[in-house]
């Protein structure tokens, strides 16, 4: 299988299941292209203890923002570090141990779930504590925080649709689709690169799509190349040009049954994926 991908647009790669896409991306143009930032929905190796503050490094300026106010030690406004609650551990929960079982985990009455000491969450921040601000959605906390710093940060995680995701939300908690946009959202200040992206629609309300189709845009506009596999109708119609592979899956799939522009996919023959669009209009 051989394909040109052009340079400087969005490119949609679709297809059937198993018509040999993530073959065509995730094995062969990855392994051409190592440079280009793949952006899938494999989990983050992150600890248990992960929140999208944390991988975002939001909290890192947050706690600085409450050192400053406070005339405290930064490292205060960590759970994973001085402030965290004596009983928990900044857990938030107690986690008991048992033998042959599954450990029980059970809500932490000291800190009520909010995995800080007591002296920590006096401490205020525009009348907030840091508890406060880690129980506000990436929305809210847009809208409490001018400072750039955090601002820039929070900005990238409203456009890829995840404004309302809790700041100190476990990334455990997160679908394969959040997983991948938080990805996105991490990497959102580059241009002229090549990005590539496995089906990002995965998890995200109909409502929500447009916003993502603006991302997409946007990120084309600012200079890069964005290649994403994706079976959303919107999304195809939204592309400058089109990979098509099939026709089918399986041992009959792995060829390239189309190349071209959305408009010209409606017409191709032995094109699923046209005959699909086609229908849907």
């Amino acid at each position: 299988m051989s394909v040109d991908i052009p340079v400087g647009v969005l490119t949609v790669v679709t297809g059937v299941a198993g018509s040999g896409k993530s073959s065509l991306i995730g094995g062969a143009f990855r392994a051409a292209y190592p440079d280009a930032i793949f952006v899938d929905q494999s989990p983050i190796a992150t600890s248990s203890r992960s929140t999208p503050a944390t991988y975002l490094g939001i909290l890192d300026q947050v706690r600085k923002l409450f050192a400053r106010a406070s005339g405290v030690d930064a490292g205060l406004f960590s759970f994973n570090s001085k402030g965290a609650c004596e009983e928990c551990q900044g857990r938030g929960v107690l986690i008991t141990e048992l033998a042959f079982m599954d450990p029980i985990t059970t809500h932490c009455e000291s800190c009520d779930g909010r995995r800080f000491a007591e002296s920590v969450l006096a401490h205020r921040l525009r009348g907030r504590s840091i508890a406060d601000v880690l129980e506000m959605s990436a929305s809210a906390a847009a809208g409490f925080f001018p400072e750039p710093a955090v601002r820039s940060r929070l900005t990238a995680l409203l456009a890829t649709g995840l404004g309302y995701l809790g700041l100190g939300q476990s990334l455990a908690t997160l679908s394969g689709g959040e997983l991948q946009r938080l990805k996105l959202a991490a990497r959102l200040d580059a241009s002229g690169e090549v990005y590539v992206l496995d089906e990002p629609t995965t998890g995200l309300h109909l409502s929500d799509t447009g916003m993502l189709l603006d991302l997409l845009n946007g990120m084309v506009d600012w200079g890069n190349t964005v290649v994403v596999i994706e079976h959303d109708p919107a999304v195809i119609e939204q592309a400058d040009w089109i990979i098509d592979l099939g026709p089918e899956g399986g041992k009959l799939g792995g060829e390239v049954v189309f190349a071209g522009t959305p408009d010209n996919l409606l017409t191709a023959e032995n094109s699923l994926t046209g005959e699909y669009l086609r229908r849907s209009r």
